[in-house]
C-alpha cells in the first residue's frame, strides 16, 4: 500500500470516498460564473469563466482538505502524540483547525515573515506555534519535533492524502460545470495542483490543465524542466503561500502527469488580477488567490479564449493593510497597462 500511495495517482473511487469521509469537516465551496461587460471585454463574450471559490473553504483556502484528511488518517497512537507541521501560514491555520476538530495536539512550525494574522489565526485553534527565519529552518525545525516527540508530520503539500484531498476540489468544479475545456490552476509545491489536474484527467481527459506559478518563485517550473523534484535557495514574491523552497517527489509526479502546461506571472498582475476581482466578483484575495486569474487574463488569454474555463480560486487570508498594499500596487499596474489591452 504505502509504494502505490507514492506512486500511483489516486483512482476516481478514492477521490469520491475521500470527498464523502472529509465531508463533514469542510465545505462545497460554490462556484460562480464570472460574466459581465468587463469579462467580455477583457476575454470575449463566448469565453465563460467559471470561477471555483476555495476563499470560502474552512480557514480560508483550500488546504482544510488535505489537514482534515490526513489527521482522519493517523492511528489512535498517533492522536494521542500529536501533530506537527510547517507553513507560510495557510497550511498552518488548517492543521490547527484539523487538530482541534479531533481534539489533538499540534505544534506549529511557521515563519518569520508570515502575517500576524495567519499566526494569530492558528493560535486561536489552539495549537503552539514556533517561529523559524525562513523555509529549509521551518523544515529542519519541524523534522526535529517528529524525531525528538514522536509527533506525526503533516506536510504541506506531499503524499497521496494529499493529493487524494485536493482532489475533491476539482471534483466539486467537475460535477458542477459539465464539459470544460481548460482547468486554471495556482502553483507552488503542487499540493492543490496535482489534485486538480490528475482529477481532472481522470474525469475529462481532453480538458487542458495550466498550471500558474510566480515569476519570483519558479520551483516546479525549474522542476519539471529538469525532469525531477528540485529545490530553491531564494524566492521573490508576494505570494507567500506559492513559494516553497522545494518539490517533493509524490506530488511532482502527479503534476508532470497532468499538467499540460505552466506559465508565470508577475507579482504586478497578481496585485491586478485581484483588484479585478474585487472590482467584478467582490472576492478580497491573498496574491496567490488571484495567481489563476492573473494567468487568465496574461499568459492564457489567447489560450483560453471562447473557451469554457474552470479557474480554481484558492484561497485567502490577509488583514486589511496587507490587502489595501496589495490593491494599491494593483491599481497602479493596470494603470500601467498590465495585461496589455488594447
Amino acid at each position: 500500500m504505502a509504494l502505490k500511495n507514492k506512486y500511483q495517482a489516486p483512482t476516481l473511487d478514492e477521490i469520491v470516498k475521500t470527498a464523502k469521509k472529509i465531508s463533514p469537516y469542510i465545505y462545497n465551496t460554490p462556484v460562480v460564473l464570472w460574466d459581465s461587460p468587463e469579462s467580455h471585454n477583457r476575454f470575449s463574450k463566448k469565453t465563460k469563466l467559471f470561477m471555483k471559490m476555495e476563499l470560502f473553504q474552512k480557514t480560508g483556502t483550500f488546504k482544510a482538505r488535505a489537514a482534515i484528511n490526513n489527521v482522519l488518517a493517523l492511528s489512535e497512537s498517533q492522536k494521542r502524540k500529536g501533530v506537527t507541521t510547517i507553513s507560510a501560514g495557510n497550511h498552518a491555520i488548517a492543521t490547527a483547525y484539523a487538530a482541534s476538530c479531533f481534539g489533538i495536539s499540534a505544534k506549529v512550525v511557521m515563519l518569520s515573515s508570515a502575517n500576524p494574522d495567519r499566526i494569530k489565526k492558528a493560535k486561536e485553534f489552539g495549537s503552539e506555534i514556533l517561529i523559524a527565519e525562513d523555509g529549509a529552518a521551518g523544515f529542519e525545525m519541524a523534522e526535529y519535533i517528529s524525531a525528538t516527540e514522536g509527533r506525526t508530520f503533516i506536510h504541506p503539500f506531499e503524499g497521496y492524502n494529499v493529493t487524494v484531498a485536493t482532489a475533491t476540489c476539482g471534483l466539486e468544479l467537475h460535477e458542477f460545470v459539465k464539459n470544460l475545456d481548460v482547468v486554471i490552476v495556482p502553483v507552488g509545491g503542487g499540493g492543490l495542483c496535482s489534485g486538480v489536474s490528475s482529477l481532472t484527467k481522470l474525469m475529462n481527459p481532453s480538458c487542458k490543465v495550466y498550471a500558474v506559478e510566480p515569476e519570483g518563485a519558479q520551483i516546479m517550473t525549474k522542476s519539471l524542466a529538469a525532469g525531477k523534484a528540485q529545490s530553491i535557495n531564494r524566492v521573490n514574491t508576494i505570494a507567500d503561500s506559492l513559494a516553497p523552497p522545494m518539490t517533493t517527489p509524490y506530488c511532482f509526479e502527479m503534476c508532470q502527469k497532468s499538467i499540460d502546461e505552466i506559465v508565470l506571472v508577475t507579482d504586478d498582475e497578481m496585485a491586478a488580477a485581484a483588484t479585478i476581482l474585487f472590482s467584478e466578483l467582490k472576492l478580497a484575495l491573498e496574491p496567490a488567490g488571484a495567481a489563476s486569474t492573473a494567468g487568465a487574463l496574461g499568459p492564457l488569454k489567447d489560450k483560453i479564449k471562447d473557451k469554457r474555463v474552470g479557474v480554481i480560486i484558492s484561497g485567502t487570508n490577509t488583514d486589511p493593510n496587507s490587502y489595501k498594499e496589495l490593491i494599491d500596487r494593483g491599481i497602479k499596474s493596470l494603470k500601467n497597462g498590465v495585461f496589455n489591452y488594447n
